[in-house]
């Protein structure tokens, strides 16, 4: 069943007032037209904050922090730090993290390392809860290629509530053969962690999600850059290499330049691409991470080229209906700089001799009352339950089918790096974003997309949509690799 039957049935189409007073009401509280709420325009005065850095040998501990998200002023929010989200934590390839951390929380969390391959008792499953005012020790070598990753809770009905007020951050790879490529570094390597928030009056974050935002991803009507509100940056006329995430539970961005300037993605989730991908706009899910470079040689002093969702079509009725500004480059100086955009940057090895192609078919249906909407072939999340069972030391092709959907999915699969083999319906393409490896592709409605892979880490780990209001509502499937 499509969202748009599903509506139909809820009484929430042309006959909304079946459904009862109170189910509308919620509906029209939340702005739910079939559209996310607005995203305001205005000046972009406040300077972007950059996290701080920490080491593989550190501590972390998830907390109540104070920040100021908006106008507003300053408020409670949850992090890893004082304010909200964490540090970027930064290690090298063959390195041993150790890592303890602690819940000064009054809810139990945990913490997935999004884009890891390590140890399952590592990896941030929904079952390795940590509770109030208890600590765990992570403890894993890094071994695989250079890359930006990141970190979050990932608890089974609170991963979205716990990422949405704050809690995440950074895991940087570096290896010698990326510092080889002499890309921009220091202050001119910047984070961008993008994330859409709805605040309450009083500048505080809501999440409460209808349930049609359960259905659609909840979006916010705020859009944060680590954590600043209608931000700038100060910037000279040259290249700058941004890491780039896609924080938001479900908002899906389609970024670009103001001035309408290309600019060029050098890495995926996982790691360095094969050559610089030149590109005018780049699509990123939730989960999602791009490696750019933005050379602003050519803008001149005293002017400001923005950063810019701009519109896009075919991921659904609550999506991409927008163009609005997210940051704000202001160029302030002249440089002069040496480095020259390589021809080719880190080589790729494609993977290859796959032993079975497994299927996995995404749909939203009505179901139990206790069971969730969205589901992976015809199921919702069972923590109980092994769905898929995979020989250690297999490569397989997964399918993931979402040719009978109306709403995205941002497939994300734990414990390993794939690469996208094939898309098939909608956009029928491999994008520039995906020639690298990668852990979480975006499905649009009426697409399939093959991706390909290597179990090389022994253990429990899920495969889940990463817009998180679908995931906390059952979209996610164990399988173990013995």
């Amino acid at each position: 069943m499509n969202r748009n039957e599903f509506l139909k049935r809820m009484g929430l189409g042309t006959v909304a007032f079946a459904a009862g007073p109170s189910l509308l009401t919620s509906c029209m509280d939340h702005g739910m037209n079939g559209e996310a709420p607005t995203i305001k325009d205005g000046e972009f005065k406040t300077a972007l904050k950059i996290p701080v850095t920490i080491n593989a040998t550190s501590s972390l501990s998830a907390q109540v922090g104070r920040d100021t998200l908006a106008a507003a002023g300053e408020v409670a929010v949850l992090g890893y730090g004082g304010g909200l989200l964490g540090p970027t934590i930064r290690v090298q390839k063959n390195q041993n993290v150790n890592l303890n951390f602690t819940n000064e929380l009054t809810e139990h969390t945990n913490i997935h390392w999004h884009g890891l391959v390590i140890p399952a008792a590592m990896d941030g499953h929904p079952d390795h809860m940590v509770m109030p005012n208890k600590s765990f020790n992570f403890q894993f070598a890094v071994n695989q290629q250079a890359g930006t990753n990141w970190y979050h809770p990932h608890l089974h009905g609170l991963t979205g509530k716990q990422v949405t007020e704050g809690l995440a951050g950074l895991f940087i790879i570096e290896s010698d053969e990326e510092k080889a490529l002499n890309l921009p570094s220091g202050v001119h390597e910047i984070p961008l962690i993008i994330q859409d928030k709805r605040l309450n009056a009083n500048g505080t974050i809501k999440y409460n999600p209808a349930m049609t935002e359960v259905m659609t991803g909840f979006m916010g009507d705020t859009i944060l850059v680590n954590g600043t509100h209608k931000p700038f940056l100060e910037v000279g006329t040259r290249f700058y290499r941004f890491r780039v995430l896609n924080g938001s539970t479900a908002r899906i961005y389609n970024l670009a330049l103001s001035n309408g300037a290309d600019f060029y993605v050098i890495g995926s989730d996982g790691g360095i691409l094969p050559q610089p991908e030149r590109v005018k706009t780049l699509m990123l899910g939730s989960g999602e991470r791009a490696d750019i470079l933005i050379d602003f040689s050519d803008v001149a002093v005293g002017k400001m080229v923005y950063l810019m969702n701009e519109e896009f079509s075919g991921m659904g009725d609550a999506q991409g209906k927008q163009t609005y500004k997210i940051m704000s480059f202001d160029v302030n100086r002249s440089e002069n700089e040496d480095f020259m955009l390589p021809a080719s940057l880190i080589p790729f090895t494609k993977l290859s001799g796959a032993s079975q192609t497994r299927p996995f078919k995404l749909t939203m249906s009505m179901g139990h009352s206790k069971a969730g909407m969205h589901k992976i072939n015809g199921k919702v999340f069972d923590a109980a339950r092994i769905d898929q069972s995979v020989s250690f030391g297999a490569t397989e092709i997964w399918e993931f089918d979402n040719s009978t959907g109306d709403e995205a999915h941002p497939m994300h699969v734990h414990g390993v790096q794939f690469q996208v083999v094939a898309r098939t319906g909608g956009r029928n393409t491999i994008l520039p974003q995906e020639k690298g490896w990668k852990d979480t592709v975006l499905l649009a409605p009426k697409e399939k997309v093959q991706v390909i892979m290597k179990f090389e880490q022994k253990g429990k780990f899920v495969v889940h949509c990463h817009n998180l209001e679908h995931e906390d509502d059952g979209m996610m499937l164990n399988f173990e690799v013995v």
